[in-house]
């Protein structure tokens, strides 16, 4: 008997929520008195005079950032910008690269798009798609707001696609709430997309244009946007693992075995239960250690993987090294391996072991690591790419090591919090 995987919780959930983007503009003002405040505030702050009304918290954050970093706001800064191979090569890597001619058809759908560009990012602010008038293009041209161009909080001061990532929230920035002066006659308004299977971030989606035509509906704009990418890339991933599952059901009939992508995602199983993903298999006949399942040695099955059992020793063993550079070491039947981890992925680990069977949620993740609750996305995003080595070993929701898996910490649990 064979199954489909069922649909991720968090994922789900994710799809439903709305995240509005905050209006720059407050209720009832007017938006030219507006924009010109917004600049007065600027030359106060920058002059060191104190200005005639507050910066958004938001604002106030990211000035003092890019303060720190020493840049400069009558000047354009250092934008860097990408060759075209490289260019090219990032947006052929780009889970985004899929919903961009959908998203230009939104953005040319509005009743006036002759004003507005649409931009996307990949996560490191790096400009991969633009569009726009040839007039608005020109103008964001003498901004350095082109394709290849790095529109980080770091290249460029406060914008909304460097502060959006920095963040980790939607942006809307108008006027002198831009660091740099030549800035000031834009407004951005900007979302992060995520990857709706694990939280991580992927890029952001931008509307830009002149300052006084921004209007109140660029923000539901930009979150239809971004809830777009989001459901077309779910989507496509269920599509993937609904192929999957039908090439593999005729193969699991003999079970115990799964059927997954290359990501490790599980599209089928038979005789076992493991949750949504296991450990990504690799292309060099590397076995995989599951839970449930003990090592096992995948094989190629049409665009994924068939992972069945190659001994009947179930049990794991995990021992974590926090002596030097965090090390992980794992035995599981007659396969041992021994590979470095980062601090945060030794300290989630230690933290899920404290937490025993009962786990920790992502708040409770996120205030244990962060001291706060505030951290939930980039929680999901460390622990996603901590899944893409150990996969089934770690469970989620809540978070927690697998039933068959046993683990040690060397030193103890009492130094490595210390550490």
């Amino acid at each position: 008997m064979s199954w489909a995987a069922p649909a991720l919780g968090f994922t789900t959930a994710a799809r439903e929520v709305t995240v509005s983007v905050p209006s720059a503009v407050p209720p009832g003002r007017s938006l030219p008195d507006h924009a010109r405040d917004l600049i007065r505030m600027h030359e106060a702050v920058i002059s060191g005079r104190r200005p005639p009304m507050r910066p958004r918290g938001i604002v106030f954050r990211s000035w003092s950032r890019v303060r720190r970093l020493g840049l400069q706001a009558d000047a354009l800064n250092v934008r860097g910008r990408l060759a075209g191979e490289e260019l090219a090569l990032r947006r052929e890597v780009s889970p985004l690269r899929g919903v961009v001619t959908e998203l230009r058809q939104v953005v040319g759908a509005m009743s006036d798009a002759s004003h507005v560009l649409l931009v996307i990012t990949d996560r490191d602010g790096v400009v991969l798609w633009r569009e726009g008038t040839p007039a608005v293009r020109r103008r964001a041209d003498g901004l350095g707001f082109c394709e290849g161009a790095e529109w980080s909080e770091r290249r460029v001061g406060t914008n909304a696609i460097g502060t959006a990532l920095v963040e980790a929230a939607p942006v809307e920035l108008l006027a002198g709430e831009h660091f740099e002066r030549r800035q000031h006659s834009w407004y951005c308004t900007a979302a992060p997309v995520h990857d709706p299977r694990t939280g991580e971030l992927l890029g952001v989606i931008n509307v830009s244009g002149p300052a006084l035509t921004l209007h109140p509906a660029i923000g539901a704009l930009v979150e239809t946007g971004r809830r777009l990418a989001e459901s077309r890339l779910w989507q496509r991933h269920r599509e993937r693992l609904d192929r999957l599952r039908r090439v593999g059901e005729p193969v699991l009939a003999a079970g115990p075995a799964l059927v997954v992508d290359d990501e490790g995602w599980v599209a089928a199983s038979a005789g076992v239960w493991v949750g949504d993903r296991i450990a990504v298999p690799s292309g060099d006949g590397e076995p995989v250690v599951v839970p449930g399942l003990g090592v096992c040695h995948p094989e190629r099955l049409g665009e994924g993987w068939l992972i069945r059992p190659s001994g009947s020793d179930r049990a794991v063993r995990l021992e974590l090294d926090l002596t030097r550079t965090p090390t992980l070491s794992l035995w599981g039947g007659d396969v041992d391996w021994r590979r470095p981890l980062t601090r945060r992925h030794a300290e989630i680990l230690v933290l899920l072991h404290r937490a025993g069977p009962a786990g920790l949620s992502a708040e409770a993740l996120s205030r244990a690591l962060y001291g706060d609750a505030e951290h939930v996305v980039t929680v999901r995003a460390e622990v996603s790419r901590l899944r893409r080595l150990l996969g089934a070993l770690v469970n989620t929701r809540p978070y927690r090591l697998a039933d068959q898996v046993s683990m040690s910490v060397h030193p103890s649990q009492a130094a490595a919090a210390e550490a």
